[in-house]
């Protein structure tokens, strides 16, 4: 009965289409609808009266919502959160519909003082030295912070600068500092949606690419994808979605070419995902070109390099009897009129190159409980965790409550019980109107929370990305509660 409903409901407004006011009220104003459109559950957090001094590295999303959590489940908590940026808590999977132009940065921007947990320490400096083996930080301003926990969740940075000819030297956050990035992305039809200005920004070189194409000029239109782990993976993708749908809206899609240029070789690492996705983009002729890393882009001349790889067969090996295999790699140019750049991602370069850190510079953790594989008192969520997946949202939702129950289980004298499974999803858009809600774990199968095909692109998730998903993260999973 709940499959036929929700299959109704989306048919529904797939037909009928709703208000931006009726969706609103339906799924944002009713906290109860809210989390039931998400697919999250609120439950009673159990009190724990487990003493211990808890330092929080990182106070966005998952930082903050680790600080509520254990602000819920101790009955005496001595929490402090390490946290410089001021708009850290803003809702990074809004950059998306930012740079389609269907919202606006405000839409998307949240202050950090507004989400800090009652009782819990904000101390508005970043740390810049571990010393693990004496459980102290020292911060940027100077002070030595001496835990018996240490949680970090300080999330990642972009590294524009491994791209030449940009002339970006220095890494940045989503929000932050991005002046000399934005110096050239957002120019010259080079975008970016990974940092919020240069969301904005994307929407401002968006409609110029429309509207040459709606000149009648032949446009090409470039989506990269690099060779680092990067957070929600599917939002490369999704960006390119949402210029195709612009396009067509504007009756100009004829004469724009779309490309997709990943690295790696597949759309999605979940066959069943990968399968629909490239359906898609053969139904609206978005062509693609596996094993091509960006490496450099001319602004002025409008051309991107490529590194093109592959591997082949090469001299037979006759202890091993295998052939042994060769990589080989080449430089490839393509001209642009549009190009959106997902930046190579990394660890911020104190945590990645201190002991905590590791040789890609992620903190290396049991992907499943989350401890440091070397500090049994030091743990990882978000972004910055070396898990295998899960550089999302939704990741963290379900990561932050494992950190919280196993940190508290220490405290307690008891065994590390709570483990994560991996759950990552992605509210893959595909058009004005259509959402395929991708949802896997470690079993790299289909995982839906809902009784629907998760294949399927669907006008009632579309509501739930752009209506009931901000509210539930800003106040559901920032409360300690979703």
């Amino acid at each position: 009965m709940l499959k036929e409903g929700m299959e109704l409901i989306d048919a529904h407004f797939k037909e009928e289409g709703i208000s931006r006011r009726d969706a609103i009220k339906m799924f944002g104003a009713s906290g109860a609808a809210m989390l039931m459109a998400s697919g999250a559950t609120t439950e009673a957090v159990a009190s724990s009266s487990a003493k211990g001094k808890i330092l929080i590295v990182g106070g966005g999303l998952a930082g903050m919502s680790t600080a509520a959590r254990f602000a819920r489940s101790l009955d005496n908590p001595d929490i402090t959160v390490l946290e410089p940026a001021e708009h850290s808590t803003s809702y990074q999977p809004g950059q998306t519909l930012v740079g389609a132009g269907v919202w606006t940065n405000e839409d998307t921007q949240y202050k950090r003082d507004d989400f800090v947990p009652d009782g819990v320490t904000l101390i508005k400096e970043k740390a810049v030295e571990f010393d693990p083996d004496n459980n102290s930080v020292k911060t940027s301003g100077g002070k030595t912070l001496k835990y018996d926990y240490m949680v970090i969740a300080a999330g990642l940075k972009l590294d524009y600068s491994k791209i030449e000819g940009l002339g970006i030297s220095e890494t940045i956050t989503s929000r932050g500092d991005d002046s000399a990035v934005r110096k050239v992305i957002g120019q010259n039809g080079i975008a970016s949606i990974y940092f919020a200005n240069g969301a904005t920004d994307t929407w401002t070189q968006m409609q110029k690419f429309i509207a040459d194409a709606k000149s009648g000029k032949k446009v090409k239109g470039l989506f990269t994808h690099p060779n680092t782990p990067i957070k929600c993976g599917g939002a490369p993708k999704k960006i390119m979605y949402l210029t195709d749908a612009r396009l067509r809206e504007a009756g100009a899609r004829e004469n724009a070419e779309l490309m997709f240029l990943p690295n790696g070789g597949k759309m999605f690492g979940v066959k069943e995902y990968h399968d629909a996705i490239v359906n898609q983009f053969e139904a609206r002729d978005m062509k693609w070109n596996y094993r091509h890393n960006l490496i450099a882009v001319d602004p002025d001349k409008k051309v991107a390099t490529f590194s093109r790889h592959w591997k082949e067969k090469g001299a037979w090996d006759a202890d091993l009897e295998e052939y042994s295999i060769v990589p080989r790699s080449e430089k490839v140019e393509k001209e642009f009129d549009f190009l959106h750049i997902t930046p190579p991602m990394i660890a911020a370069e104190e945590i990645g190159n201190s002991p905590v850190g590791s040789g890609k510079g992620w903190v290396p953790v049991n992907k499943e409980t989350l401890q440091h594989v070397k500090y049994p008192n030091v743990f990882a969520l978000g972004d910055i965790a070396a898990v295998p997946m899960g550089k999302t949202g939704g990741s963290a939702r379900k990561q932050y409550k494992v950190v919280v129950e196993n940190v508290i289980s220490m405290m307690e004298g008891k065994e590390l019980g709570s483990k994560y499974a991996g759950y990552t999803v992605c509210p893959l858009i595909t058009s004005l109107g259509t959402v395929m809600l991708a949802e896997f774990n470690w079993t790299k199968k289909p995982t839906p929370s809902f009784p629907l095909d998760p294949t399927q692109e669907r006008w009632i998730w579309w509501l739930l990305k752009v209506y009931a998903l901000k509210p539930m993260t800003q106040f559901g999973m920032l409360s300690g509660r979703a």
